[in-house]
């Protein structure tokens, strides 16, 4: 018998993403797998009832998880609804483990086995399963239309008989993929940009879209890179001239974007308030990080902050803030790892425990926190 996929409705006040688009119900059906759509789930991305429907989806209440084998959602249920899964099922989501031992503990006791997305390795492999980058590459686009929206001038120079206006200065801190994104637009409406990053690579790919990279290239920079692309712990010295550089620079910026992120642990705090009263009055920043402790002193999250004057963007969940946009392709990040677990003759779920994938990916299974990465919490109980 074919296995049931449950698309499921968000929850979380804040989240208006979809774990299905049209597309990808439709390539599930072709898989030979029942596709199940909570009602309303796709209202927040502009998906109704009716293209899923004329998909081929079944629509059915939060009742209708209850017989599906595999459940895929933007973020990890909830106590509610895990309770709701039967023991078994297949979760697919972004787990957001670290820090919530707890909740997963809770996902473990109900007998269920979750992937998280975002532990997806970055090999070839599983780039079109990338959630972190497709999502992050959407922030950064976002973060230059949500500082453009504040901001009280105009971002490209402006030539009139009137005089001329000069273009605006942004400064993203983080060259990742939000951070490359975000110099890209910023670039395309025609703001001056520079950027900053501690890994020596990242100097070539922000030179290649047009903008100024900041960093003081002395010998330890240029060696501060591992074989494996991640960046080195650099020293207090070097450290100290870096800050010194980059408070300088700041000085004379209109809009600075941060983007810095380390999984598992706190932002790290990039802009201090004596660099912010050193800004120009009417100056942005835009926290990309706010979520985990914020990369700007004073950011709040879900708000617009005002500190030494300038204000703070801390919008929360920046990504679903474009939700038909963001749904479409986490929808093709869900359905790509969901083709390598299905057994195409059977058209069930078949897991391969030696898959790179579901090794790095799986977190519970069999009553039990699996992951190495957690296997701390394999004990924990408790509510989300």
């Amino acid at each position: 018998m074919a296995s049931t996929v449950f698309i499921a409705k968000e929850s979380h006040p804040e989240e208006s993403r979809v774990a299905a688009s049209v597309d990808s119900v439709k390539k599930m059906i072709s898989l030979g797998l029942e596709v199940v759509v909570q009602k309303g789930a796709g209202a927040g991305s502009q998906i109704s009832d009716e293209a899923f429907a004329e998909a081929g989806a079944k629509l059915a209440t939060a009742t209708g998880a209850k017989s599906a084998d595999v459940i895929l959602k933007v973020r990890r249920p909830t106590d509610s609804e895990t309770k709701s899964y039967k023991k078994g099922a297949t979760v697919i989501a972004i787990m957001d483990p670290y820090g919530n031992e707890k909740a997963l503990g809770a996902i473990a006791k109900a007998g269920l086995s979750s992937f998280a997305m975002e532990l997806m390795p970055r090999i070839t492999r599983a780039q079109v399963m990338d959630v972190l980058s497709s999502q992050a590459n959407l922030a950064g686009y976002q973060a230059v239309i949500d500082a453009t929206h504040e901001f009280d001038r105009a971002l490209p120079m402006m030539m009139t008989a009137a005089g001329t206006v000069p273009a605006a200065k942004v400064f993203v801190m983080g060259a990742g993929v939000a951070g490359l994104q975000a110099i890209a637009t910023a670039r395309r409406l025609g703001a001056v940009v520079s950027a900053t990053d501690v890994r020596p690579a990242a100097k070539e790919q922000v030179a290649s879209l047009g903008a100024k990279f900041i960093a003081v290239e002395d010998e330890e920079f240029k060696a501060a890179e591992t074989a494996g692309g991640y960046a080195k712990e650099m020293s207090k010295e070097y450290q100290a001239k870096q800050a010194e550089l980059v408070a300088d620079h700041i000085a004379k910026q209109d809009i600075v974007i941060t983007t810095a992120l380390i999984p598992g642990r706190p932002a790290p705090k990039l802009v201090s308030k004596a660099m912010l009263k050193s800004m120009k009055p009417g100056s942005l920043c835009v926290d990309l990080a706010v979520e985990r402790g914020g990369n700007v002193e004073g950011a709040k999250a879900g708000e617009i902050a005002e500190v030494e004057g300038v204000r703070i963007i801390g919008y929360n969940n920046v990504p679903g803030r474009i939700a038909a946009s963001a749904s479409q392709l986490y929808a093709k990040n869900l359905l790509s790892f969901l083709e390598t677990l299905i057994d195409k003759e059977e058209k069930t779920l078949a897991i391969d425990m030696e898959d790179e994938l579901v090794k790095a990916t799986l977190l519970t299974q069999g009553g039990k926190i699996v992951h190495p990465g957690f296997g701390g919490a394999s004990d924990a109980k408790g509510d989300a």
